[in-house]
């Protein structure tokens, strides 16, 4: 039997010709009929695939108002890509948090975004997986130490820390890893040299003093490092597979592997390892940091900002820069959780609400409203700066006007003005986003006392340093 034989009986070419082909021809060489043969092709035919919804199928809950010009085309462009995305078969529904900005091609899931569905989508909880928020309570320790201790025992940047420095996460994790065929393989060596990092771009080490009780806290802003990517990039291979065999119109970034596959169980089984991870990686640090001050820590807890949670309705809600507010979202979770504004504001403890029209999430943060160059090339334009950027007196000038009174540290030396308060939504019209739409409850602060962020380490990368 060859592929024109199973063209000729109406069937559509594709990659699982050669299995088909290979069954047919076993049947005929143990003297079957052509018809039998062509059963035995059959059973591999793939099945229909999925159309993509109609637009307006699925409802869009939006948590989110224009304050400004800028605001106003970030909004339109954040429904935009959500439109799109909601024309996934297997999506249920959708909403918008007030910090919501776009994250690449329309389709593609914005930062703010929440989507429910049938299925598990990689793309929809990014690459930086359970990025996410955790604070320790330091009693009886003023904040220029517990700062200085943070920085001592931290480590931003690129990649993860040199041999001999290197610390590993609890013996369950390791085993968690070596147990899953998504970890075991690159994400498990990534898993012992990445530990005890933050990464860069917008990831921090905040210290503040809490606005009820005068104490002095931690907050750290990561997620799961290279694991989690690798665990990504893994994720997105088999959802892609899945997607040309399901819904070939889907848009790449929307894949989805079912949850009723042994890869589902398993991805879901990998994505609670790399939960563990992160969780351990935000608490080695402060603990570190605890042990070098001699200190205890009186109060702690954590939650996720980018992450898959499964609710008893048997949706996954996928949050993408988005803070659970729900009850029980976790087997770990407190009735409060963490969502920084930007490193001039407080931080702010929150209890969520569980709004049905935010889909049991609130914001996670302040948001853009426009890109980190775009953001670049308007500092260059207020300041002057000539063709070769921004200058050290350009620099100095941003960080007085932006930072003033604050111990703010860039741990690679230079600082990524990039990160600075402008560069984020206005913190005030979040917090009033999040009274009006009922996305939460303020119930404390901690009030800025200063932080650390990897900085602009590419002005001394590794690679730069080896030319040099």
């Amino acid at each position: 039997m060859s592929g024109q034989d199973l063209i000729d009986a109406g069937m559509s070419q594709g990659k699982w010709f050669r299995p088909a082909l290979d069954a047919a021809n076993a049947v005929l060489s143990n003297g079957g009929s052509m018809a039998d043969a062509m059963e035995a092709a059959k059973a591999f035919q793939p099945g229909p695939t999925l159309a993509l919804r109609a637009d307006n199928d699925i409802e869009i809950y939006s948590n989110i108002r224009a304050e400004n010009a800028f605001e106003q085309d970030n909004v339109e462009k954040v429904h935009a890509t959500m439109r799109a995305l909601v024309r996934t078969p297997v999506v249920r529904s959708a909403a918008i948090m007030p910090d919501a900005c776009p994250a690449g091609p329309v389709g593609t899931i914005p930062v703010g975004g929440v989507v429910a569905s049938e299925a598990i989508h990689p793309g929809m909880h990014s690459a930086d997986i359970c990025c996410s928020m955790a604070i320790s309570i330091f009693p009886g320790v003023d904040p220029k130490s517990l700062l200085d201790a943070v920085h001592a025992v931290t480590h931003f940047g690129p990649g993860g820390r040199p041999r001999g420095a290197q610390f590993k996460p609890s013996e369950a994790t390791l085993s968690a890893f070596e147990q899953n065929p998504y970890l075991r393989d690159g994400a498990l060596s990534a898993g012992i040299e990445h530990f005890a990092t933050q990464g860069d771009g917008n990831h921090f080490a905040y210290v503040g003093t809490m606005k009820s009780t005068g104490e002095t806290a931690l907050v750290t802003h990561h997620g799961s490092r290279a694991p989690g990517a690798r665990l990504y990039d893994k994720g997105m291979k088999v959802a892609n597979r899945f997607r040309e065999q399901l819904s070939p119109e889907t848009h790449r970034e929307n894949a989805w592997i079912p949850a009723d596959t042994e890869e589902g169980d398993l991805y879901w089984s990998a994505l609670q390892t790399i939960r563990q991870w992160t969780k351990e990686n935000h608490y080695v640090l402060h603990d570190m940091a605890a042990e070098k001050l001699s200190a205890k820590v009186a109060d702690r807890f954590w939650n996720e900002h980018n992450f898959v949670f499964r609710k008893s309705d048997g949706l996954f809600y996928h949050g993408k820069g988005a803070t659970p507010a729900f009850d029980n979202w976790a087997h770990d979770a407190t009735d409060l959780t963490i969502i920084p504004l930007n490193m001039a504001e407080p931080v702010l403890i929150v209890r969520g609400t569980d709004a049905a029209h935010g889909l049991g999430f609130s914001p996670h943060g302040a948001g853009r409203n426009i890109s980190r160059s775009a953001h670049m090339r308007q500092l260059s334009a207020e300041y002057g700066a000539d063709s070769r950027g921004l200058s050290p007196n350009n620099i100095a000038a941003i960080l007085e006007k932006e930072t003033s009174g604050l111990d703010v540290r860039f741990f690679s030396g230079f600082a990524d003005v990039s990160e600075l308060p402008s560069a984020y939504k206005s913190a005030a019209n979040v917090r009033a986003q999040i009274e009006h739409y009922g996305l939460a409850e303020v119930v404390d602060e901690v009030i800025p006392y200063g932080s650390i962020m990897a900085g602009d380490w590419q002005k001394n990368a590794p690679w730069r340093k080896k030319r040099q």
